[in-house]
């Protein structure tokens, strides 16, 4: 890997790591939003949701241009207005104004993924791109292991407004990042063809290709399992578990912790041995962890952090492979318009999600939460099908060589 491909590896690692504490964060301030604001298990899911369904839509529409304009400009102005937008959750001084923020700051955070991942595909090859994903998503590890619990550190010392003030201010130094170190990122471009393309091509081409079917199916399977979970973990521990909210922090930072490791070893692996029998392996593994979880009884240190060690660790394995697999099934001149396609769905499915495991739990008047349970069986049905869903995902730019680093990381 040449030093070029590590600066930009780094910089899509840093946008990553900020897009990923602004939403993470969320999820273990639960137990203080909803006793701040007063709210409901339904309207803290709908919170939550609000950021991805708005990215969800955004990210949709701007499926229909991403590939007419070089990646870096895109990134740019969506970026911006991410930070923006998280900086109006950081000065939000009610439930109804912190949902406007999360809103607005979902309809510029739900182009940065689609981004990311193409910046990525388009750099690496098929047998390099798991290994580079791994790296990237390493920001995910990095906001486990120091974004979350700084930010319930300053949530616990001043207020829930500090940790999206953290994150704006680092936005701001991440945007002088990608304006300095990032290229151009324009390789798709060079066939003046791809200028002319029908404004929906994009759905026509998707319409037409089982394969990229397959694969969106694929990415929604996944997050109706994957998080229906996530964002009632705090919740029901502190709820249900009298697990102290003074230690939830803890989860992020041994979970994190852990994939900063296996992250890159799980991309290196995926790219040795192939990328569906490494996400099968993970994907059976990471049932185990979702049952543990939404049946826990045990507030003991060691048995939580324990559990949420390998659901980390098992959930981030499955997804690496997941990634290089969807980019996979298309060809570079239309893949920044189908990742936009696939992370807009990726983020609806994220809203469905949580929507309906709101819907699904219920709120006892001593706080408890109920059919936690139940959210988890049907989390661990939808990833046991995604294992046959992903054996029909075919790579089409496997044996394509990817662009010529000489357009792509010219700066």
């Amino acid at each position: 890997m040449s030093q070029k491909e590590k600066l930009l590896l780094f910089v899509l690692a840093c946008l990553n790591f900020t897009h990923i504490m602004d939403f993470m964060i969320m999820m273990p301030l639960g137990p203080q939003l909803m006793r701040h604001f007063d709210i409901s298990p339904q309207e803290f899911g709908l919170l939550v949701s609000a950021y991805s369904f708005s990215a969800g839509l955004s990210g949709f529409f701007v499926a229909f241009i991403a590939d007419k304009f070089p990646r870096k400009q895109i990134m740019l102005i969506a970026y911006t207005g991410f930070v923006v937008g998280t900086l109006a959750c950081a000065m939000a001084p009610t439930f109804g104004l912190l949902m406007a923020a999360r809103t607005f700051a979902g309809v510029f955070g739900g182009v940065l993924g689609a981004q990311v991942m193409s910046a990525v595909s388009d750099v690496f090859e098929y047998e390099r791109r798991a290994s580079a994903m791994g790296v990237v998503m390493t920001a995910f590890s990095v906001a486990s292991v120091v974004g979350v619990p700084l930010g319930l550190y300053l949530a616990s010392e001043f207020s829930w407004h500090a940790p999206f003030w953290f994150v704006g201010i680092v936005g701001i130094a991440v945007i002088g990042l990608i304006w300095r170190y990032v290229p151009r990122l324009d390789g798709h471009l060079q066939n003046p063809s791809q200028l002319k393309t029908p404004p929906f091509a994009a759905i026509t081409n998707i319409l037409s290709d089982t394969n990229q079917l397959r694969a969106l199916w694929l990415t929604a399977t996944i997050m109706l399992g994957h998080f229906s979970i996530i964002p009632f973990i705090a919740p029901f521990l502190t709820a249900n578990a009298h697990f102290s909210e003074n230690k939830l922090y803890l989860i992020y930072a041994v979970g994190g912790g852990l994939t900063l490791f296996t992250a890159p070893l799980v991309g290196k692996l995926a790219d040795r041995q192939g990328k569906y029998p490494v996400f099968v392996i993970f994907a059976l593994l990471s049932m185990i962890p979702m049952w543990l979880i939404t049946n826990s009884t045990s507030n003991r240190l060691f048995s939580v952090l324990g559990t949420a060690a390998i659901f980390f660790v098992f959930s981030n394995g499955r997804l690496i492979p997941t990634q290089a697999m969807t980019s996979s099934v298309v060809l570079p001149q239309q893949r920044g318009s189908f990742m936009a396609i696939n992370t807009s769905l990726q983020l609806l499915m994220q809203s469905v999600a949580v929507y309906l495991a709101g819907l699904i739990i219920q709120k006892m008047p001593d706080g408890k939460l109920l059919h936690y349970d139940w959210v988890g069986y049907g989390a661990m049905l939808f990833i046991f099908f995604s294992i046959f869903i992903a054996k029909t995902v075919k790579p089409v730019d496997k044996i394509t060589p990817p662009i010529e680093k000489s357009e792509v990381l010219e700066c």
